[in-house]
């Protein structure tokens, strides 16, 4: 019997594989069996491995549980963190509720102002912004009622992104509003709801609350943007980076959708059901504020589609919440009361 090596060589040249023949030194013969035999384990291992790597990722499509869909807790009187598991994401969503504590108020069931955030997301607002309604609430200037500061994510417009991933109006519409009805001595129905928001919380309340005028009372649009379909408005210009954030994470680089998100288009078939609901909607916004005359124009958008509202603009009030809050004092407390079918304080 012949040496290995003059076998293998022999059989192979007889096959016409000599250029392909296995090394004829047995020491090399070895080292090139176990790099072949440390290759196959590196392929089994990555077939192995590949499914749950490929599974710790969100299809295409699919609601994103990595996404701060459950903020830090904030800490203020009267103020409820509250968190629930949503089968839309698929993971816990929260949000923070201010509920007043006022004699007599125990056994009775509340109207819910829900409020938007801007761009960044609202968690620093809430301590504030719980003060200040906490404070109007005591002191008579706005009726009674539970505060619902909604989690909608930064930089998502109070949309579902057209990729699936941040089906931001899907949670707060079919599971944060309900959530809430559940959690706390709420009026479950449309007569005891009022949305309202700023800046891009602003833009959130005149697209779901014109989407969705069979949920909502009243809408109050502060200081709402953007309100153009280019996205050039001066925040917008002078902020690039967000733009582009905006339009990738939110439409995918699609103008159509962003067109067709916008309160803009909304608005153009809601006005025939807004009128017949009275919905109650005031709009509001600074004479500093660089987003006034985008406000404006949208202002006059509903004027002439007939849409009953109110429309204020505050002289000397930038882009503030909490100064366009103060500035417009009492006339609030009467936007709510009317929203709310209420007649006393």
């Amino acid at each position: 019997m012949g040496s290995w090596n003059s076998t293998a060589s022999t059989a192979w040249r007889a096959g016409g594989a000599s250029a392909l023949a296995y090394p004829r030194d047995p020491a090399l013969w070895l080292r090139f069996r176990t790099f072949v035999m440390h290759a196959l384990s590196l392929f089994c291992l990555a077939a192995l491995c590949l499914p749950a790597a490929l599974a710790a990722q969100p299809p295409a499509g699919a609601p994103d549980p990595t996404l701060p869909w459950v903020t830090a807790e904030v800490t203020a009187p009267g103020v409820v963190f509250q968190t629930f598991n949503s089968k839309v994401v698929g993971a816990k969503v929260s949000y923070h509720a201010y509920v007043p504590q006022l004699p007599g108020q125990a056994a009775s069931r509340l109207p819910v102002l829900y409020w938007l955030h801007g761009t960044q997301g609202g968690i620093s607002g809430v301590r504030p912004l719980a003060r200040f309604f906490g404070d109007a609430v005591g002191s008579g200037k706005i009726p009674p009622m539970i505060v619902v500061f909604v989690n909608g994510l930064p930089r998502r417009l109070w949309a579902d992104s057209s990729d699936g991933a941040s089906p931001v109006e899907t949670v707060f519409i079919t599971e944060v509003i309900p959530d809430v009805d559940r959690s706390f001595p709420t009026i479950a129905s449309r007569e005891g709801r009022v949305l309202e928001g700023f800046s891009m919380g602003g833009y959130g309340a005149a697209r779901l609350g014109f989407r969705h005028p069979d949920l909502f009372a009243g809408v109050s649009i502060l200081a709402g943007g953007p309100f153009d379909l280019e996205l050039r408005g001066p925040r917008a210009l002078h902020n690039p980076q967000l733009r582009a954030q905006l339009l990738r994470e939110v439409c995918g680089d699609d103008w159509d959708y962003f067109k067709a998100i916008s309160p803009l288009t909304i608005v153009q078939t809601a006005a025939t059901v807004l009128r017949a609901r009275r919905t109650v909607v005031r709009q509001a916004v600074g004479t500093a504020d660089s987003t006034r005359d985008l406000n404006r124009e949208f202002h006059e958008r509903m004027t002439a589609l007939n849409i009953p509202h109110d429309y204020v603009e505050v002289p000397g009030v930038g882009h503030d919440t909490r100064a366009l809050l103060e500035a417009l004092g009492d006339a609030s407390g009467a936007f709510y009361r009317r929203a709310l079918g209420l007649t006393g304080p």
